[in-house]
């Protein structure tokens, strides 16, 4: 890991605590299984129209058991404005029913052990680890992955788990946590896709692909 990057990173840190001191899951939820729900609705949509859907969804399913044994037609009704929800609905169910049978209704804390759950890739198993057991960890989304590259602290061309890879070095573990959201904040809300507000971005320094390209 060059000095470079090592000092890049650090200026990231300042930067974005400045900016987003109080960066946050932006999912709505009031338990694990909301949490881990409300997590993997959000592929492939906004975190806004998951939280649009989700009060009429929890509603109707206030637990692992009544998500286990779930109507696939009926959930999906919940869920049909968001992207893929068929799958999803139906990964939701067999989630739940796995949560139940394999591990007595409580959702287990390693990362092996949450990917073997229906629907749950690594990312989804970083923000569900960091976000209910408060274990230090850094989902890689399409905000981080664009936002670290941009800053110059991975390749355009790096996997989600090598630049997560590369953010666990370049950060100090107790920085994870929070760097994971104010990224996703940066990128969502400043340094967008199509669209970044480079005229007030206060590390134009440091960037890598300065608009427009």
């Amino acid at each position: 890991m060059g000095q470079k990057r090592v000092e890049r990173a650090r200026r990231v840190i300042q930067e974005l605590h400045q900016m987003f001191p109080d960066a946050a899951c932006e999912l709505r939820y009031q338990s694990d299984v909301e949490l881990m729900v409300a997590i993997i609705l959000s592929a492939q949509t906004t975190d806004q129209s998951v939280n649009a859907a989700t009060p009429a969804l929890f509603a109707r399913y206030r637990n692992l058991e009544d998500f286990a044994g779930a109507n696939p037609l009926e959930l999906q009704e919940f869920i049909r404005h968001l992207g893929l929800f068929k799958t999803k609905a139906n990964n939701i169910i067999l989630m739940a029913q796995r949560v139940l049978q394999e591990y007595h209704g409580v959702f287990p804390k390693d990362h092996d052990s949450l990917m073997t759950l229906p629907g749950v890739g690594r990312k989804t198993a970083n923000v569900f680890l960091a976000e209910y057991y408060h274990i230090p960890a850094i989902a890689v989304d399409t905000h981080v992955h664009r936002v670290s590259y941009r800053l110059g602290l991975s390749m355009k061309t790096d996997s989600p788990i090598l630049v997560e890879a590369k953010l666990m070095k370049l950060f100090p573990q107790e920085e994870w946590i929070g760097m994971h959201h104010k990224m996703i904040h940066f990128g969502r809300y400043f340094c967008k896709a199509k669209k970044p507000s480079c005229e007030r971005c206060p590390m134009q320094d440091i960037c890598t692909t300065p608009f427009p390209q």
